[in-house]
């Protein structure tokens, strides 16, 4: 699948749909200024970011409809919430919690399926191969499994992933990022202005991202305060010494992320503030000290795609609106799977004079 998420191709699918999708966006938050009479209104921007994200990654990689897409990301949300309970996460679920599971995970690959079903009557009709995501891995399935439960379970389990992990991480990403600048609104205006500065026409190109870099200073430090995943797991193949630890062979071991990433002895005294300053330079020296898309051969494969897509969702919202914080945003971090915003991010937005 890594060919598909390599950065040439990437920044092509991100041009067309995330540039597309966003400023349908912005047309919607303009209307609702407009409906409520004010030169400012109040939005809660992580639901709208949840679902350009599920449709870009919906279109971009299995071609699937957008009401299709919507069911399943919506089914997903469900699942991940009920994956991240108290109970599943860190106890012993009850009956009713792993039944209610199971019944999702059910419908989940049952409309998966029906995606790939519906690729597959259609390659039979036009017999003409889609270079997407989902052809790679209907060929890779055929390739590797002569059953066909195996080659079914095969690509239901790879498009989950990719479902889960290609959307969620880059809403809730983004969602963070909007609610980081409304805090700290002076670097809107450095966004702004490099924006202004890249694209003198005020339209995003493809090569135009590499050229963000203060659009890219703030997305690796909202990761860092609040990365898109809260641990990395590793088995111990064999007995290891980590300092004065002995790991015993067939542990797992998890690394918890957001304590590594404001540990004050890497990051300093003032590691959990946000400071854009720490990645002037790029990411962190010290080793597997910021891994927000995990580590080693094991990290996403989907960094490409999530970190392209932000740009373009950032930019293009702090070059349209000035935000801040609404009196009604709640901070409160939900540590489950991932690091939701636990009541949402109600953002006031105004629009600007564009240049």
């Amino acid at each position: 699948m890594a060919p598909e998420f390599l950065m040439d191709k990437v920044k092509g699918v991100i041009t067309g749909l995330a540039l597309e999708l966003t400023n349908l966006l912005l047309e919607k938050w303009q209307a609702c200024i407009e409906a409520q009479g004010n030169e400012k209104a109040e939005i809660r921007v992580d639901n709208d970011l949840w679902s350009i994200s599920a449709d870009v990654i919906s279109k971009a990689c299995f071609g699937s409809s957008c009401i299709k897409g919507m069911e399943i990301f919506s089914k997903l949300r469900t699942l991940q919430k009920a994956k991240s309970s108290k109970g599943m996460f860190f106890g012993i679920p009850t009956y009713r919690k792993r039944t209610n599971v199971k019944s999702l995970e059910k419908e989940i690959d049952l409309l998966i399926w029906e995606v790939v079903c519906e690729r597959k009557c259609e390659l039979e009709t036009t017999l003409l191969l889609k270079e997407d995501l989902l052809q790679r891995i209907l060929e890779e399935s055929m390739d590797r499994f002569v059953s066909e439960d195996e080659r079914k379970c095969f690509v239901v389990d790879n498009c989950k992933d990719i479902y889960f992990a290609g959307h969620e991480s880059a809403s809730v990403a983004a969602s963070w990022c909007l609610m980081l600048l409304a805090l700290y609104p002076q670097w809107q205006m450095y966004i702004r202005d490099e924006v202004y500065e890249a694209c003198p026409n005020g339209s995003l190109y493809l090569d135009s991202l590499s050229k963000l870099k203060s659009a890219t200073m703030v997305i690796q430090e909202a990761l860092r305060l609040f990365p898109p995943t809260t641990f990395v797991s590793r088995e111990a193949l064999e007995r290891t010494q980590i300092g004065h630890i002995v790991v015993p062979k067939g542990v797992c071991m998890r690394t918890l992320i957001p304590k590594l990433h404001r540990n004050p002895d890497i990051w300093g005294h003032d590691a959990h503030k946000f400071r854009l300053e720490r990645f002037i330079n790029g990411v962190c020296n010290t080793p597997h000290a910021y891994i927000p898309f995990g580590v080693g051969s094991r990290s996403c494969i989907g960094q490409n795609f999530a970190m392209a897509q932000l740009k373009v969702i950032i930019s293009l919202i702090t070059c349209k609106f000035n935000f801040s914080l609404s009196p009604n945003y709640q901070h409160a971090p939900a540590y489950g799977m991932i690091v939701l915003p636990g009541h949402g991010v109600n953002i006031l937005i105004q629009k600007i004079q564009q240049k």
